[in-house]
């Protein structure tokens, strides 16, 4: 049974591509302060998906059977190889046809997603689509191929070495289960030797890949906590430059009503010296004009 973590996750791939990192850390932040730490971590690891990526998705959540219809017509390819090889060409060319139809009809749909969601459907935006699609039809013929819905980068279809692979070892583990003569054990024997050791160079692979990952997340977070204290001194530093700030402006504010009290005494002074010059000024003249009369007096 699907785990509800499945389904939020399923439920972030299914939103706006412009809702998804915000959902994704509310997510996050949901899981950690209920005590789900690797959940949250595992949520917190999903990156954004290309606006081609993210019309996949849409595809695959949106219009269910035109995408399966795609998938089946990848599967189909494995039996029509075998039919190949014993000579029947037309059953290939009957797969092949059916699917290009479905990649035409999943295009159109991907137009009209993107046009929905108000971007444009673009020729390169429309070829990464469909690319992708090949990628998926394709791997639709390996157990262990990217998960449909989740996807977060375009796709590149397998080379023709990697697809003759898929199907041969397709068509080898389908062999098996099939009853053979006593002189084809050897061949058996092979055959499950080597889906063995692949098995086992995969799980080796994914440990490492499992390892790499738990360094990243370390890495990643005493990244966050070595980031988390700088923060705090820097939130420290400016709540002091703030009070220094407050500080200056009151002592600027009262530096200037000083100014302002001394500019109006100044002021007041200037005309207080002005008047009194004038003053003086009477008084020189008074002086000058009894000092005339005196002297005309003592001449007479």
């Amino acid at each position: 049974m699907k785990s509800k973590l499945e389904d939020d996750i399923d439920a972030l791939f299914r939103l706006p591509l412009a809702e998804f990192t915000s959902e994704r850390n509310a997510l996050a932040a949901r899981l950690k302060k209920e005590g789900r730490r690797n959940d949250a971590d595992r949520v917190k690891l999903l990156a954004k998906p290309s606006i081609s990526a993210w019309t996949v998705n849409q595809l695959y959540w949106v219009h269910r059977e035109a995408f399966d219809q795609l998938m089946a017509s990848g599967r189909r390819l494995r039996p029509a190889q075998k039919l190949r090889l014993a000579g029947k060409v037309a059953s290939v060319r009957d797969s092949l046809d059916a699917r290009r139809e479905a990649l035409v009809h999943l295009s159109d749909l991907a137009a009209e997603l993107l046009r929905d969601a108000g971007s444009n459907p673009s020729l390169d935006t429309l070829r990464r689509v469909t690319t992708t699609l090949e990628a998926l039809s394709a791997h639709a013929l390996h157990a262990d191929g990217p998960t449909p819905g989740r996807l977060t980068q375009d796709l590149d279809p397998p080379s023709f070495d990697s697809l003759a692979s898929l199907m041969s070892g397709a068509a080898a583990t389908e062999e098996i289960d099939e009853p053979i003569a006593p002189a084809g054990k050897s061949t058996t024997g092979a055959n499950v030797r080597r889906l063995e050791e692949a098995r086992r160079a995969k799980i080796a692979d994914a440990k490492v890949t499992l390892q790499d990952a738990k360094k990243s997340l370390s890495e990643a977070r005493a990244r966050v906590q070595s980031l988390e204290s700088t923060q705090k001194k820097a939130n420290a530093e400016v709540k002091e430059a703030e009070k220094h700030r407050r500080e200056a402006e009151q002592i600027l504010e009262k530096a200037t009503a000083a100014s302002n009290d001394a500019a109006r005494r100044a002021k007041s002074v200037a005309t207080e010296v002005d008047e009194a010059t004038k003053t003086v000024e009477v008084a020189k003249r008074a002086i000058e004009q009894a000092t005339k009369e005196l002297e005309s007096l003592l001449r007479q």
